[in-house]
């Protein structure tokens, strides 16, 4: 079964007069989480797009950027997106339940983020209150701050990125600790090991952006290095 088939499931409870954020509370365990990974994203995404009052974007097309959606299946997606938009419940109690659904998997929390800031991104501008946003559900997941400029390293074109915080590495490192540094990132973003995660395989274009971004910052500083001998 599909994760929209899953997801169709989980509309059928909302329909039947369940709140989206006690939906949560049924998607903890595998693979619910593949559900509830994507129900996260898409809510915070609808959070985010109230939030910052600009949503000049089509956000099913947004979602194409992490989301593999069959045609079939878009009208769910905006479903979930404007249940959320409207509901009453603010963002950090979306967040709170999502950090409680993964809270024994860290690097999952730091997938979901990834997923927040290509919808940020997806209308080319990273508004001030879109940054307000996402760094409070940074704090709500107990996103490092490290972390969160790495992430805004690889997504905010406000500058050319650095490509030390792309694999959140610094100039006074060696180039052997860099290079494991890049490999380790390399092997935390193969769809397999994603997945594991409770990454849904319809989600295998973060991998495939966030490889290309860190084998970017990767060749960067090779090419400002003397080789390793």
């Amino acid at each position: 079964m599909s994760v929209w088939s899953r997801i169709s499931n989980a509309l059928s409870a909302l329909a039947s007069g369940e709140s989206l954020l006690a939906v949560f509370e049924h998607l903890r365990t595998p693979p619910e989480r593949r559900v509830g990974f994507t129900i996260a994203v898409i809510a915070l995404g609808a959070k985010m797009a109230k939030a910052d009052g600009l949503v000049t974007r089509d956000e099913v097309t947004a979602f194409r950027e992490i989301f593999t959606i069959p045609p079939e299946d878009e009208a769910q997606a905006a479903q979930l997106f404007n249940l959320a938009r409207q509901d009453v419940a603010g963002f950090d109690d979306y967040a709170r339940k999502v950090a409680a659904m993964f809270d024994d998997n860290h690097s999952t929390l730091y997938d979901l983020m990834e997923g927040l800031f290509h919808i940020a991104m997806a209308d080319g501008r990273y508004h001030p209150l879109e940054e307000k946003f996402l760094s409070e559900v940074a704090r709500i997941f107990k996103i490092t701050e490290s972390e969160f400029r790495c992430l805004r390293a690889r997504f905010v074109p406000d500058a050319a990125p650095d490509p030390y915080s792309v694999l959140e590495a610094s100039p006074d490192m060696s180039l052997q600790d860099i290079r494991m540094r890049w490999r380790k990132l390399v092997k935390e973003s193969h769809p397999d090991i994603m997945a594991a995660r409770g990454v849904p395989h319809e989600a295998v274009k973060l991998a495939e952006r966030r490889l290309i971004r860190i084998n970017a910052a990767w060749e960067e500083i090779l090419s400002d290095r003397e080789p390793v001998s």
